[in-house]
């Protein structure tokens, strides 16, 4: 029989998302017992309500603009003016030196990622990610004809290991993906290992005499709970740096799916890059990310929810397992703990879990076995209502 559609997307649409099913499974699981019985660490859904400055916004937006002024197009990479109070608001903050000229507007991370892939992407070209990554970036990679060339962080602490890097970057690398704070190990890259990537990175583009973009994928780049914990801003370390950033997480507002992409004003490419993404946005359509979201944005940044919740599930949590025998490197932000599954089969374990209610991700869904993924973007309540049963789970194995 002969097919009508490509086979790479029926797969991708017939393929199941491990953590999609584990949520619609807590939901009918909910019903059967209880709310309150199931402990559903699943998504990464921002369970802190949206901080009043972002509805204010909302309202004044409402009122200030003419109804086609606040449904009509914008600019297609994004009004002007909102465009620059972002490039403001980022200059003030990192004391960096960037322009609404250097922005994209799209509709949240991942849109950013996949416009950016394909804006750089060669033929033979080859982009680098670090072990566990999320999910997505395989299919955003792969779909923007690079080839996924993955490099297994430190098992110690999920920190790049620089001799597996160094052993990867090769004349066909064109990009080094990083997530910071990561998901899913919560992993925050410090400023020394951002310095140490970027000389890397300068020597390889010497050696080879071609770019090599690190393009920072920062939807959480706010979540972090710990005074001595920061989040270098990566264009000040590496000039041939794009960030894809999203207001997802900060703001608990990922349904509206609003972000930026950023192309470093310090880039020797800079204009083709940009001028190429605003190509790669216009060819797969995605141009004109949501004209409200565009103008009410803008007018709360450096607001968040109230992550302090976060925090507290985090201690909570961390402290309980450790105490219960699990095996669990802290976590410095985004709100995940990834821990060593207790028998090498990460899914066997996470089905051991599941007879308890207790829903968590085995990391196979992150590129590597053997772990699993915990988002603690839950009630406290919940937090505490599940202890037991990790306790139960562990007790299972002997500890």
């Amino acid at each position: 029989m002969n097919k009508i559609v490509p086979e790479r997307f029926y797969k991708l649409g017939t393929q199941p998302n491990e953590m999609r099913e584990l949520f619609e499974y807590g939901k009918k699981r909910k019903l059967e017992v209880g709310d309150d019985k199931v402990y559903d660490y699943s998504l990464g859904n921002p369970s802190s309500p949206a901080p009043a400055a972002l509805n204010d916004s909302i309202r004044e937006v409402l009122g200030k603009y003419s109804s086609i002024q606040l449904h009509g197009y914008t600019s297609s990479q994004g009004d002007q003016a909102s465009r620059q109070t972002i490039a403001d608001y980022l200059n003030k903050t990192h004391g960096f030196n960037c322009s609404g000229g250097d922005l994209y507007l799209t509709c949240g991370a991942a849109s950013a990622l996949a416009i950016t892939l394909n804006a750089i992407s060669m033929p033979g070209d080859e982009a680098i990610v670090f072990v566990p990554y999320f999910t997505e970036y395989k299919v955003f990679v792969e779909d923007a004809g690079m080839k996924l060339v993955e490099v297994p962080c430190r098992r110690t602490d999920f920190q790049i290991d620089f001799d597996a890097l160094e052993s990867a970057v090769n004349e066909h690398t064109k990009a080094v993906i990083i997530n910071s704070p990561n998901n899913p190990t919560g992993a925050v890259i410090p400023e020394k290992d951002i310095i140490k990537l970027a000389k890397l990175l300068d020597d390889a583009q010497k050696k080879y005499g071609s770019a090599i973009f690190l393009i920072a994928d920062e939807p959480y780049r706010e979540l972090v709970y710990d005074d001595d914990i920061t989040v270098p801003f990566v264009p000040k370390y590496y000039d041939n740096s794009i960030i894809n950033y999203s207001f997802s997480k900060a703001l608990s507002m990922p349904g509206e799916r609003f972000g930026y992409i950023m192309v470093s004003p310090k880039s020797p490419y800079h204009d083709e890059v940009y001028f190429s993404v605003c190509g790669a946005g216009r060819s797969m359509g995605y141009i004109c990310a949501p004209a409200i979201f565009q103008r009410a944005v803008p007018m709360c940044l450096g607001q968040t929810a109230d992550i302090s919740v976060y925090k507290t599930n985090r201690d909570i949590l961390y402290n309980a397992l450790v105490e219960y025998g699990y095996e669990v490197v802290h976590p410095d932000g985004a709100f995940y703990l990834f821990i060593k599954a207790m028998e090498p089969d990460a899914y066997a374990f996470c089905e051991k879990a599941k007879s308890l209610d207790l829903l968590i991700v085995p990391s196979d869904t992150f590129g590597m076995g053997g772990y699993v993924r915990i988002a603690y973007c839950v009630d406290t309540d919940m937090v505490r209502r599940s202890l037991p049963a990790f306790r139960k789970l562990a007790e299972m194995y002997g500890k």
